[in-house]
Formats: structure tokens, C-alpha cells, sequence
């Protein structure tokens, strides 16, 4: 896990084989803005010499704040450190922990459609209109019977899907359901279970943990943790939960200036300071979740206990405040 304090860019232009190609790569340090741009002149000299020899190279690294996909680490400002952890200020202005081995799983409420109730209304209604074109013996109807069911598959599929949802005791007891059978498939877990406004944060207190590891992206797929997130976890080889509320979620417009990714340039910067203090106190009366419950095992590794204390501080978990 790297979240550094410094960015610096580097470019160069160069033709080869009549081809012009423009080269822009990142360098990035915790020492200083000079060490960044070294390191960036580094990098750029990497890629310049990958292009002589294979007359070919990714042209740019993207700026992203939070992506990895390229080798690029978490590029948000960094607002204080305790031991290997990071607090940083993300793309939209809510504060994040990123910890390098204490797993956090989040566990989003989504409706999402399966393929097999697509698959089930697409049958359903091909009968139904083969039935029609039958009846009526006309052949118009035939081809109005194709169009209706093109246009009512993922309508009827989205239907099917609530009323089993809705049968099964709803979305929220579904995934309380999976979760108890993962804690109880694997009694060694300590899991601490928190509500957030989409759905549910487990954090595992018996031992730490390597994001990239197969057993690990294992664990997270079994409690249906968002696919975006094991990516990213993966990839900045971090595990990450937000410890402030959403702007849009407590009545604050997105950060200023725009794009949020940091770092940002000095005479923007009243910009985004402004925007910061009117977000610090409208969220100094919202939670980012509440505690629910503890399943599992009462093993706690002390490295768990430490990023725990520091989390539910930060999110305000204990307190009787709205969670956004």
C-alpha cells in the first residue's frame, strides 16, 4: 500500500518508425516534491526505453485517485498517518482509512438482477406470444409479439427478482443470512458488523490479512463484498473503509475545485480549504455506520484492535447520529 504525499509529471515527445508519440508518466514520494519528479523523470526514461526496444507503450498514465489498474498508488491528500495506516481525503472530499492488512469488507444492499431471471422471462413470454400468434392466427402478430417481448424481458426479470427477494424476507436478511453462514463455515472469524446506508461493513479482528492473496479475494467473493472494491483492493494492495458521510448524502455540492484528485494546484487550493470547512462541520453530525453486532470467534489480533479503535473514532460509530 502506497498513499504519497508528493506528485510530480513528466513528458517527452519522441518519433519512432515515423510514428509521434507523446510520453507522460507520474513519479510520487513521501520525502519531497524534488524526489517526486525524479522519480517521475525515472519512470519516464523506463517507458522511453520499452518504446526503443518494442516499438510500442501505454502513452499516459490516467490521473485517478484510486485505481491501480496501472501501477499508479492511491493519489489522494493524505490528511495524517498512524503507524501504516493512512487517512486520506478521496476523489468526492469524504475521509477514507486505507490499511495495509486489516480486512474490511463492504457489503452493498444492490439489486441486482441474475441472469437466469432474465433468462426465465425470456421464455416466459416468447410462450406466451407464440400462444398469441396462435390464437389469433394472424402474422403481424407475430412480429408485434417479438417486439413485446424484446421490450418486456428486463421489466418482467426485474419483477420476478423483487418478488423472491421480497419472499426470501427481503435484501438485508439475505445478506445477514450469507454472512452468518460464512462466520459459521469458518469459526476461527471474528467479525464486527456494521450497518452503512446501502448495507452492511464487516471488519475481521482475529488476525490480518494480505489483500492480494487467493484466500483472501476468496473470503470477500463469499460475503458478496462489492466487485469494485476487491478489484481495488488488489490492486493498491489496501483494504479501505470511508470514515465520513457522503457530500450529496448530508446536503454539501461536490468538491471544489473539480476534478477532486490531489493534489491540487496552489491557486485552487482557497477553493477546495473553503469547501473543506463548510463539509467538516455540516459532517460533524452524521455517522459513516453504526455498530450492529459481533459473530464469530473472540480471538482479536492487536493490529486489528488498533485499526478498529481508530475507525469507529473517526465514523462516529458508537454515537446517535444518522449514517450517510
Amino acid at each position: 500500500m502506497i498513499v504519497p504525499r508528493y506528485w510530480s509529471e513528466s513528458k517527452t515527445r519522441k518519433v519512432v518508425d515515423g510514428r509521434q508519440f507523446t510520453i507522460k508518466r507520474f513519479g510520487w514520494s513521501d520525502l519531497s516534491e524534488q524526489d517526486a519528479k525524479t522519480h517521475a523523470n525515472t519512470r519516464l526514461q523506463e517507458a522511453v526505453n520499452t518504446l526503443d526496444m518494442e516499438g510500442d507503450v501505454r502513452r499516459v498514465d490516467h490521473k485517478r485517485s484510486y485505481n491501480g489498474a496501472e501501477g499508479i498508488p492511491i493519489r489522494e491528500e493524505v490528511i495524517r498517518k498512524e503507524r501504516d495506516v493512512v487517512i486520506s481525503r478521496n476523489a468526492y472530499g469524504a475521509l477514507c482509512l486505507n490499511t495495509p492488512d486489516v480486512l474490511f469488507a463492504d457489503i452493498d444492499l444492490e439489486h441486482e438482477i441474475p441472469f437466469r431471471a432474465y433468462v426465465i422471462a425470456l421464455i416466459s413470454l416468447s410462450l406466451c406470444a407464440g400462444m398469441a400468434s396462435l390464437y389469433f392466427d394472424f402474422w403481424a402478430m407475430y412480429l408485434v409479439s417479438i417486439i413485446t417481448v424484446l421490450a418486456f424481458t428486463s421489466t418482467v426479470a426485474n419483477l420476478m427478482h423483487r418478488v423472491l427477494i421480497a419472499m426470501s424476507g427481503g435484501l438485508e436478511k439475505r445478506a445477514m443470512d450469507r454472512i452468518r453462514t460464512v462466520s459459521k463455515e469458518n469459526p476461527e472469524l471474528h467479525l464486527r458488523l456494521y450497518r452503512t446506508p446501502n448495507g452492511f461493513r464487516a471488519l475481521l479482528m482475529n488476525d490480518t490479512f494480505s489483500p492480494t492473496s487467493e484466500d483472501t479475494i476468496s473470503l470477500l467473493k463469499r460475503l458478496k463484498s462489492d466487485n469494485v472494491y476487491i478489484r481495488m483492493c488488489k490492486n493498491q494492495n489496501c483494504f479501505r473503509a470511508r470514515v465520513s458521510p457522503k457530500p450529496w448524502r448530508i446536503g454539501v455540492e461536490r468538491i471544489k475545485p473539480q476534478p477532486g484528485v490531489w493534489p491540487v494546484k496552489e491557486e485552487r487550493m482557497p477553493e477546495r480549504r473553503a469547501w473543506v470547512d463548510r463539509y467538516e462541520k455540516k459532517a460533524e453530525t452524521y455517522s459513516s455506520c453504526r455498530f450492529l453486532m459481533r459473530l464469530g470467534s473472540d480471538s482479536v489480533a492487536e493490529k486489528a484492535e488498533f485499526v478498529r479503535k481508530l475507525h469507529d473514532e473517526l465514523g462516529k460509530v458508537n454515537a446517535e447520529l444518522k449514517s450517510a
